[in-house]
């Protein structure tokens, strides 16, 4: 049986974090939805990048908007990735409809100029929620200071919210309280709990290839050994113990009891960097009840060819990775200022690439003023991404 299809079995949902026009016209996302189990899927900048950089098939798109009128460089882009998010949507209903709201959904992302601007992020999310107008649509804020207490109100509002860049336990936590407490907020104003949705992204092989680093200079080899490659799991085994314990208890049964749901775990950054390490290591140790894999396409692949699955291999051997997470603190290596550093540098990636992307459809925007049509760069129809 097709690995990813035996997901479901295991109570975990696998989403494909890849958006393309192509994937969606072509029928290749309804497939997947059949052959695999898909349940939903994620953007970001850097995807929509790949995918109006290096293929033609947006050129009619841009041509046809451009033509009613002149516009902005970021008006551009956001017809073309809402118009991307929208079809997608409606491909993903049936799978929306199917598990009453649990899964289906796309994910847009705020824009990553407005990290760090609570009001401005607020303004943002409802925004893009109202241009979107899909019930299925999950907007993307970040898992930073300023984000904390928008996810809160924005869940008060009743949108669906995905957090993201996330890599600290202690952040994750205030992630969660800011969703309980957004869900008392809805109640108190007389929304319906049971129609919102969220999921926490927790970032994982970026925290590896930040540890491994460190790691390349110990002149302890065994002790080098013993953590390299397992702290990014040995975290995400720990955060979910914390899930288990936050969805628990007097105030969460009672918004369970007006038909609440949890904000699942949601894995992201799931291809591993280094080819030491097996392509499908991180979608295999992070198989949980009540889960999202985000996949990117390469590792999907892989894990369709080879992946094993093992139930709830999430909770397993939880002991020996707080012991991993131990060991490396007494080795001087804080993880705490390796995952506030890496929530920095994920800002700043999403910005670079929100830059590119606005400047490749800047260059197609003035060669159709100028008479021209943008050349094919790569041939379309690939669906490789680069690795998250």
């Amino acid at each position: 049986m097709n690995p990813l299809k035996q997901l479901e079995a295991c109570g975990q949902a696998p989403w494909l974090d890849y958006l393309k026009k192509s994937l969606i016209e072509g029928g290749e996302l309804a497939t997947m939805i059949e052959r695999d189990g898909l349940r939903g899927m994620t953007s970001n900048p850097s995807i929509f990048e790949k995918a109006i950089a290096e293929s033609d098939e947006y050129a009619d798109a841009l041509e046809k908007f451009q033509s009613a009128g002149d516009h902005s460089v970021n008006e551009i882009y956001e017809h073309l990735a809402v118009a991307d998010i929208q079809a997608a949507a409606d491909v993903l209903k049936s799978v929306f409809d199917k598990t009453k709201g649990r899964d289906g959904y796309v994910s847009l992302e705020c824009s990553p100029y407005l990290a760090n601007d609570t009001e401005a992020t607020v303004a943002e999310a409802l925004r893009l929620w109202k241009m979107v107008g899909r019930p299925n649509l999950m907007v993307k804020v970040p898992g930073t200071p300023a984000g904390l207490p928008a996810i809160r109100r924005l869940i008060g509002r009743g949108l669906n919210i995905n957090i993201t860049l996330l890599f600290s336990v202690a952040v994750y936590e205030q992630v969660v309280e800011a969703y309980l407490a957004g869900l008392e907020e809805l109640a108190a104003a007389g929304g319906d709990v049971s129609k919102s949705a969220s999921v926490a992204s927790f970032f994982v092989s970026r925290i590896d290839s930040a540890v491994d680093k460190k790691l390349g200079g110990f002149a302890d080899k065994s002790v080098a050994d013993r953590l390299r490659g397992k702290i990014a799991i040995a975290n995400a085994k720990v955060a979910y113990d914390r899930y288990k314990t936050l969805f628990s208890g007097p105030r969460w049964e009672k918004l369970a009891a007006a038909g609440a749901h949890t904000q699942r775990l949601l894995w992201a950054s799931t291809s591993t960097k280094s080819p030491a390490y097996k392509d499908t290591m991180y979608v295999e140790e992070l198989i949980g009840r009540d889960t999202v894999d985000t996949i990117p396409p390469a590792t999907m692949d892989a894990f369709r060819d080879h992946g094993v699955v093992r139930p709830d291999a999430v909770e397993h051997d939880l002991a020996d990775a707080r012991a991993l997470l131990g060991m490396l603190e007494k080795q001087g290596i804080s993880l705490e200022r390796i995952t506030e550093e890496l929530v920095g540098e994920g800002v700043r990636a999403f910005a670079d690439s929100f830059d590119k992307l606005l400047g490749v459809v800047g260059q197609r925007r003035r060669a159709l003023i100028a008479g021209e049509r943008a050349p094919r760069e790569v041939a379309a129809g690939s669906i490789e991404a680069t690795p998250r």
